[in-house]
């Protein structure tokens, strides 16, 4: 039997592009499906303009630092229309740099929104395309829930490109990105109200971590509320006007839902072809991404395994390699790094501890907080964390977790130390870099007591 394709992809973000980009390079006959912007959630709406919105909100940070430094203080003054525009420059670049990279690699580009009509055929518009393959790579989209008023709230899809700028705003949620952006509109100037209705944010990452980076938003200027959950919105004259479950309100200029992403499936018709997905609506896949359908496959977002960019591009690479090469490749999700660009920043790869109770018989935990030698002068009480967690039996590193400036990138250089299965005497016999917070890593030697 003939197709059109020998793969089509349906949706051009991070994961349908790399797999779009790199089957092509195969020499296959490959298209992409896609209605919006090209490059996705992360381009779009998501990593790249909070990153940039992360960075203006650190300036005024930067600013009152150096005053103990010996700079005279410095008068500025914040204007959120030029820097909406400069993202949306910056972000056009970026959709054409995607545009060019799947012409360049000869894929196929079809505007519109894709519909699975049957195993081997999309609808695309009024026509129709048949592919021996069908990958379905749309990603995740923000939920809101019922609550009365919610039409008053907004999400991170609409966050960045707000027509005012708005001094008042209540962040709903308590993961990555809730406080993501509870730390950006503070460091901007926002009064930020974040409400979570658990006793502690960032579910899932070490107790350390979610406590240390609590205490160091709100001395920030955060105003965190745990245990807290909102009853209903209202329209008034000056803003909206939120009430709480415990009665008390608030009046801001916008409040923001980060409470939770779906799969992004609406229209595919997956039902309609019989394609398998769990209660929360993701695609069921087994390891080499196949569905129940056996020529449909998904990665990303809409799977649900760990709803990260990177990941994203990591099973899109296996997969081509499953598809069209020699079906060698392997995606293991373990020791994935991934870092929280809040106000400082947190960072992380491998076990947390609570994890690595479970798994082990002995571990030891080496922890160290400090003030960076950056503070020793601006006079702040902005403090760091590190941690690090070992296997007793193996001296294996098991997790490496850190809350200060620039997390991020130190603990991607740890991830790999990690991946290759460092023990803590390596760690221990490595020499640091002076005087840097990273060489703290390396210098830990005695472990705390349980």
């Amino acid at each position: 039997m003939s197709f059109d394709f020998d793969l089509l992809v349906i949706g051009a973000g991070s994961g349908g592009v790399r797999a779009s980009r790199m089957a092509a390079a195969r020499g296959v006959k490959v298209a992409v499906v896609e209605g919006a912007p090209l490059g996705g959630t992360c381009v779009n709406l998501g990593c790249v303009p909070k990153k940039l919105y992360s960075y203006a909100s650190s300036f005024p940070g930067h600013f009152s630092s150096s005053k103990g430094y010996g700079w005279s203080e410095v008068s500025s003054s914040f204007d959120w229309e030029v820097l909406k525009k400069n993202r949306a420059t910056e972000i056009t670049r970026l959709n054409g740099i995607y545009g060019n990279l799947l012409k360049g690699s000869g894929v196929v580009q079809l505007n519109g929104w894709g519909a699975i009509v049957d195993a081997n055929t999309v609808k695309v518009g009024d026509k129709t395309y048949t592919a021996r393959y069908i990958l379905i790579a749309t990603g995740g989209w923000p939920t809101v829930p019922d609550v009365p008023g919610k039409e008053l709230a907004i999400t991170s899809n609409e966050i960045f490109d707000l027509p005012a700028f708005p001094k008042r705003l209540l962040v709903v949620g308590g993961g990555y990105i809730a406080s993501e952006f509870a730390s950006i509109f503070n460091g901007m100037g926002a009064k930020v109200i974040q409400l979570y209705r658990s006793e502690k944010i960032l579910r899932g990452f070490d107790e350390d971590i979610r406590h240390f980076l609590s205490q160091e938003m709100v001395k920030h200027g955060v105003d965190l509320r745990v245990n807290s959950d909102v009853a209903k919105l209202e329209k008034t004259a000056t803003g909206i006007l939120v009430t709480l479950k415990d009665g008390s309100t608030e009046e801001v200029d916008q409040v923001l839902y980060a409470t939770g992403r779906a799969p992004n499936t609406k229209g595919l018709n997956l039902e309609g072809v019989g394609v398998a997905t769990s209660k929360s609506g993701h695609i069921i896949v087994d390891k080499n991404y196949m569905s129940n359908v056996p020529s449909i496959f998904a990665i990303g977002d809409v799977v649900g395994h760990l709803e990260l960019t990177p990941v994203a591009l990591g099973e899109a690479m296996v997969l081509v390699d499953y598809l069209f090469g020699d079906k060698t490749r392997q995606m293991s999700y373990d020791n994935i790094p991934t870092a929280i660009f809040t106000t400082p920043n947190a960072a992380t790869v491998g076990l947390t501890e609570e994890q690595a109770r479970q798994q082990y018989k002995d571990i030891a935990i080496y922890r160290s907080d400090f003030k960076a030698l950056k503070h020793t002068l601006t006079g702040k009480d902005e403090r760091t964390l590190m941690k690090l967690i070992v296997d007793k039996a193996s001296d294996k590193v098991l997790g490496v977790h850190m809350v200060g400036d620039e997390a991020g990138e130190i603990i991607q250089g740890f991830a790999v130390a990690l991946k290759a299965g460092a023990t803590k005497a390596i760690f221990d016999s490595t020499i640091g870099i002076h005087p840097t917070a990273a060489e703290e890593f390396v210098t830990m030697r005695t472990p705390v007591g349980d």
